[in-house]
């Protein structure tokens, strides 16, 4: 099935970077998710796993739920899903289940990617539910925020340890 909606990807993945740069601000993965129906965003969200500490806080699954909610139904047909890193095994199969037919993402993710990096749940044939998936928009810009995130927060583990260690 083939999603109908025309959007601008790029326009769509800086509100998902917006997202994510709200995430880092509080110590979090910079991940960002915006949902899109008729050129309108419909739900935006940021990983908050270590906020929640739950597991199940990523950004697409806030945005899936929040959409639902608002929505009044699971099925999410004819929108768009952006999102700042390739989505993750668990993210692919709630992508899936909420009947999403367009995945738009920024970074590839080599250890976890289910959007055609490690595996593609996303487009399985086997599934009675498949998504057009978009990879790469703005990849330079999700890629560094998240190099970035990472640098800063070995720097600082470093820093703590010297400081423990005197």
């Amino acid at each position: 099935m083939r999603c109908n909606f025309l959007s601008n990807h790029e326009m769509f993945m800086e509100l998902a970077i917006e997202e994510a740069k709200k995430a880092k601000k509080i110590g979090e993965v910079p991940i960002g998710a915006v949902l899109v129906k008729d050129n309108m965003v419909i739900s935006s969200s940021y990983n908050l796993r270590e906020t929640t500490q739950n597991a199940l806080g990523h950004a697409e699954i806030a945005v899936i739920n929040d959409a639902c909610e608002k929505l009044g139904t699971w099925r999410l047909e004819d929108t768009v899903l952006y999102v700042t890193l390739e989505p993750c095994p668990m993210c692919a199969g709630a992508i899936i289940q909420s009947r999403i037919p367009m995945v738009v993402y920024g970074a590839k993710d080599p250890k976890a990617g289910c959007g055609g990096s490690i595996y593609n749940l996303l487009q399985e044939e086997r599934f009675n539910h498949r998504c057009e998936v978009v990879d790469g928009i703005l990849q330079e810009e999700c890629s560094e925020l998240l190099k970035t995130f990472f640098r800063e927060l070995r720097e600082n583990k470093k820093k703590m340890e010297h400081e423990n260690k005197h």
